[in-house]
């Protein structure tokens, strides 16, 4: 039988996956059937993912997908523009000579989707260029905040690349964080990073007013 860790990342993977849909019902005897545990493991397992934020526990109605209201994401993304910023500045420090090949390499990779308007393969370069950053930077601490403030906004960061003309605006912002890393500039490429995560925090707050006047 699935133990605790192995049910906990496999019903974090489908959450992120967007297999569970946000404020779905998360039943627990069709979950532990699903995932081969018993009740006692399934449970702990939510109780753990309540305390990433995937989750919520409500009381009497058991467990549901949790929705992130924009307003939160903005929060949420504040937060990032903080740590981001910092494994930014770390990496130059640490970048190897092909560690700064390989990103000058999802550089060119993401300026061809962007020309090939290949939305959600530059969505998936994103993805890998941050973690490779995070990889090089080797910040355990402020990679583990990340993947949980990451896990929490699935949502709201694809549909920022759907936002017309979005991707044509983080582009040069990737690069430029690309460039100061691979120039071993710490402060170019936090100045970079914190510019680059301060545009999402834009184009949030404006979903949140769009949203507030549609009301």
């Amino acid at each position: 039988m699935a133990d605790n860790s192995h049910v906990r990342n496999q019903l974090r993977e489908a959450i992120l996956r967007g297999t569970y849909a946000p404020r779905q019902r998360l039943i627990e005897a069709e979950l532990a059937e699903e995932y081969g545990a018993s009740r006692f493991v399934l449970r702990n397992a939510l109780i753990q993912l309540a305390s990433e934020g995937l989750v919520e526990m409500q009381p009497n109605r058991g467990a549901r997908v949790r929705e992130v209201t924009v307003a939160e994401a903005v929060e949420i993304t504040e937060i990032r523009q903080a740590i981001e910023s910092l494994v930014a500045a770390r990496a130059a420090e640490r970048v190897s000579d092909e560690q700064a090949d390989y990103l000058r390499e999802l550089g060119d990779q993401m300026r061809a989707a962007v020309d090939h308007n290949e939305l959600v393969k530059y969505s998936e370069l994103n993805t890998a260029l941050h973690t490779t950053l995070r990889e090089i930077a080797g910040h355990d601490t402020g990679s583990r905040m990340l993947e949980q403030l990451n896990g929490q906004m699935v949502k709201h960061q694809f549909q920022l690349f759907l936002v017309p003309g979005r991707p044509n605006t983080s582009l040069p912002e990737h690069l430029a964080i690309i460039s100061a890393v691979c120039a071993r500039d710490p402060e170019a490429a936090r100045a970079a990073m914190h510019t680059h995560v301060g545009s999402v925090v834009t184009t949030l707050e404006e979903f949140a007013e769009n949203s507030a006047a549609s009301v």
